[in-house]
């Protein structure tokens, strides 16, 4: 990689759920600055809208061109499950090569996940009303082909929640009717990191299967997966992770682990060509067969995006997975403290007071009238403002409010290529920008 890291101690495999460490030493100022050079992104834009799409590093641009060469060279097919990745890849996440498999993208992973699952007229989704369309399309699918009935949790918006206030939420609204939990973390539309441990704690004390809209973990959060206690974990490769398009990662859980001792949920491997009768991975059948090579072999696999995403994960640990994702929401936690001084604390829609619940995405209301933010062609123009006249790049998301309303906060993400500076320039943008939409 050529950022002087390789001497450094590899943080993995990833931890468990807990609170990063928020602020990054001064004296690491000369080593982020090397881990920018890694990346082509143009200098003359501040591009803060990792949440959206990441930017691949140099390596991950030539081991790209190397492979994609090699493939038409040779006539290199992609047919197989390609295990020696996938082992490599699930060691990072605290999971085993039988429990991992490469997906497309988020979306991707959680259609996988509704394919295979047993649900059927009368059963009961409990999930959220910030959740992403990758994984309220194929909950509507299930609504429709299977009779399945949805049930949202009401999420608040703002700095006044603790996690377990959360966990509260949910477990108002489970029944015996409940047979899966479904839930963002963290939730794109916030930011805001959802207790994915404790959720999982409380799903299976009810014996309810978990499935979690990861899309923005990997590359951003060092979490061990088996750690978190969920039964489905879906993410994102080509957001904080930064691998090339058409990556994700995609966990089912495959033991019964004193994180989650529960018998593991009944699940098919429907999207499948290694698919040769063994039937569904039961309970009665724990990890019988190997459901990560199995959901892999499908078709003709895209060899080259796998090495370019292999060639991502191997920056990261060599960075630190937990140093990136120390430094990352650091800097989101200084521009979150740099928001409640310029606009107060109900400009926040991230929490930001209980440290659970931060992650390196910010969301907040930017206008001098805070009910602009309902003002969806104010909210548009801001963020052409900002890129137009400051070139910062962020983006705006549609929020619904437990009022009933709907909010359309600013949204900005702080990845390893930014540093203090970056946030400083952000803040003091906005700020000028919020005296000009009004």
């Amino acid at each position: 990689m050529g950022v002087g890291a390789a001497s450094l101690a590899v943080a993995s495999p990833a931890a468990a759920q807990t609170a990063p460490a928020f602020t990054a030493p001064a004296r690491d100022a000369n080593f982020w600055r090397a881990v920018r050079r890694e990346f082509i992104l143009d200098k003359n834009v501040l591009f803060m809208n990792v949440g959206t799409v990441g930017s691949p590093p140099k390596d991950v641009l030539r081991e790209l061109q190397v492979r994609a060469e090699e493939v038409s060279r040779d006539a290199i097919s992609g047919y197989g499950s390609f295990d020696e990745i996938r082992a490599e890849l699930a060691m990072a996440y605290g999971v085993d090569t039988d429990e991992f498999a490469i997906s497309d993208n988020t979306s991707d992973g959680m259609a996988k996940i509704f394919a295979g699952l047993n649900l059927g007229p009368g059963d009961e989704v409990l999930t959220t009303n910030h959740e992403h369309s990758g994984g309220n399309s194929p909950l509507r699918v299930a609504e429709d082909r299977h009779g399945v009935t949805t049930v949202r949790v009401t999420l608040p918006v703002g700095d006044d929640q603790t996690a377990e206030d959360y966990v509260a939420l949910f477990e108002e609204r489970i029944t015996s009717r409940t047979k899966l939990i479904m839930f963002s973390a963290p939730t794109y539309l916030t930011g805001t990191m959802l207790p994915i441990r404790l959720l999982c704690e409380l799903a299976q004390q009810h014996g309810i299967p978990t499935l979690v809209d990861a899309a923005h973990v990997p590359g951003m959060m060092a979490y061990n997966f088996r750690d978190l206690g969920a039964d489905f974990i879906a993410g994102a490769g080509a957001k904080w992770q930064c691998g090339p398009a058409g990556s994700g990662v995609l966990y089912v859980r495959n033991r019964v682990t004193a994180a989650n001792p529960n018998p593991l949920p009944t699940f098919w491997p429907t999207i499948s060509s290694g698919y040769s009768g063994q039937g569904a991975r039961t309970a009665d059948a724990p990890g019988s067969y190997d459901i990560g090579k199995t959901l892999q072999s499908c078709g003709n696999g895209q060899r080259v995006v796998y090495d370019g995403f292999l060639a991502a994960h191997r920056m990261w640990e060599e960075i630190g997975r937990e140093r990136i994702q120390d430094y990352v929401v650091g800097l989101s936690t200084t521009l979150k403290e740099q928001i409640v001084e310029r606009w107060g604390r109900q400009a926040l829609y991230s929490p930001v007071s209980d440290e659970r619940l931060r992650c390196a995405l910010t969301s907040f209301n930017p206008f001098q009238d805070a009910t602009d933010v309902m003002n969806q062609e104010k909210s548009v123009e801001f963020v052409a403002r900002l890129k137009d006249q400051h070139g910062i790049v962020i983006r705006n998301t549609t929020t619904p409010a437990p009022s009933g309303d709907v909010y359309y906060p600013m949204r900005v993400s702080t990845h390893l290529f930014h540093n203090a500076g970056d946030v400083d320039r952000v803040v003091e943008a906005a700020w000028q920008v919020s005296q000009q939409v009004a």
